[in-house]
């Protein structure tokens, strides 16, 4: 009963939950979507947490998404050893790469005063939620091995089946706990996504691609602004 509460009917409230959130707080408030961005008050340690934490993120989730969209050719792909490994040593690399990344983002969030006055506890339960759903990443890749493989055969056709409107809950089950909380955590992402700031990657992005480059004028001591 508790793996289908967890693994049949969390991901359909958690699926409910982002889509009519996000098209609720798109058509209510659709002009103050906004990352907050918080480069402007501190840059320097800015970039050197977002982008490492970026660039992991982003390339463990195409690793990802390379398994469920196309499981076969992946499982072509580790039919040989060799490139099993490569793969395997490349997605563990990003999710440190990543960690290391969120870990120092967090830090900045507590150690500089003026980006810690604008953080959030939205900011801080988003946060920790990404850096436990890595940190299970790594412990997944490190005590049950050859995870790209067993992902392409078993949680692909899992969530396969609940995007299908048929859950088959079979194919975690039997899985490992570590797999189990890695999933279940996932889940609870996307269910308290649209609640946060990070709502805003759903729809900020694009217009980056063609719009013209912003120039930003500073005409006052940024110093002086800062104090309360």
């Amino acid at each position: 009963m508790s793996d289908y509460l967890l693994f049949a009917i969390l991901p359909y409230v958690a699926l409910a939950l982002f889509f009519v959130v996000s098209i609720t707080r798109y058509r209510k408030n659709a002009f103050v979507f906004s990352s907050l961005s918080s480069q402007f008050l501190e840059n320097k340690q800015h970039f050197w947490s977002t982008v490492p934490f970026h660039y992991g993120l982003i390339g463990v989730l195409i690793i990802h998404l390379i398994g469920l969209l196309i499981p076969d050719t992946l499982l072509w792909w580790n039919s040989v050893p060799a490139r099993l490994v490569v793969l395997e040593l490349t997605g563990l690399a990003l999710a440190l790469i990543g960690i290391v990344g969120l870990g120092m983002a967090m830090m900045r969030r507590l150690n500089v005063r003026t980006v810690a006055v604008v953080t959030t506890t939205s900011d801080w339960v988003i946060l920790v939620m990404t850096m436990v759903q890595m940190l299970l990443g790594v412990l997944v890749a490190v005590n049950h091995g050859w995870g790209s493989s067993w992902f392409a055969s078993s949680a692909s056709p899992y969530l396969w089946s609940i995007f299908s409107l048929d859950p088959n809950i079979a194919y975690v089950a039997a899985m490992p706990l570590l797999v189990k909380l890695h999933i279940i955590n996932a889940w609870l992402i996307i269910a308290y996504f649209p609640f946060t700031r990070l709502l805003h990657v759903l729809v900020a992005p694009f217009p980056y691609l063609w719009r013209k480059r912003q120039v930003v004028l500073w005409n006052d001591n940024r110093k002086t602004k800062r104090i309360p």
